[in-house]
């Protein structure tokens, strides 16, 4: 048995670990457990498919060990030398691009029902401004007004979050805006 399965086992796991020596003693290791289930009297009717069998479960196993002993060896790291979770899973990011959202849904609910609307349909919807138009019964200039003037309020609404204009200004109201001049 030994002779005729043995450099073809040894292949299989050659290719299932990336290792010629730790292959060969799971190799040696399924040929021990087949020949130890044969020798306790458990009737083996396949004796390639079970040696197969145990080498793949072996394999996983080994899998599992190095998975434990890696996690062991991120806990005796010190705690400044741990891997941290990828930016964007961490607390204060997540937190920031929530309120990113939010600040935009709050600019988008604030427009006017028509504006919103038509620009909902072209940039959540992918409508073309003609599709807008129709579906919405006006003309294809008012819808590039419509358009326009929700994009210049998410624009204003990124410059804030950036800092770079006060809460309220930049708004029509705010007596430092004047139409058409540069924000």
């Amino acid at each position: 048995m030994l002779e005729r399965y043995h450099r073809e086992l040894l292949n299989f796991l050659s290719r299932q670990v990336n290792d010629r020596d730790t292959a060969a003693d799971l190799a040696q290791e399924s040929f021990v457990r087949v020949l130890a289930a044969q020798q306790a009297g458990q009737a083996v009717l396949d004796m390639r498919a079970l040696l197969y069998r145990t080498a793949r479960n072996l394999v996983i196993d080994q899998h599992r060990r190095n998975e434990v002993r890696r996690h062991d060896d991120l806990d005796a790291l010190p705690e400044d030398q741990h891997p941290s979770a990828p930016q964007h899973l961490q607390p204060e990011d997540a937190l920031a691009a929530q309120q990113v959202i939010r600040a935009y849904v709050a600019t988008i609910e604030a427009l006017p029902e028509r504006c919103r609307e038509a620009f909902v349909l072209h940039v959540f919807d992918d409508f073309t401004h003609a599709q807008i138009a129709r579906h919405m019964g006006i003309s294809t200039s008012m819808v590039e007004k419509h358009v326009v003037r929700a994009m210049v309020a998410c624009k204003l609404c990124e410059r804030r979050l950036r800092g770079e204009l006060a809460p309220g200004q930049g708004e029509a109201g705010d007596p430092g805006h004047r139409r058409g001049a540069p924000n």
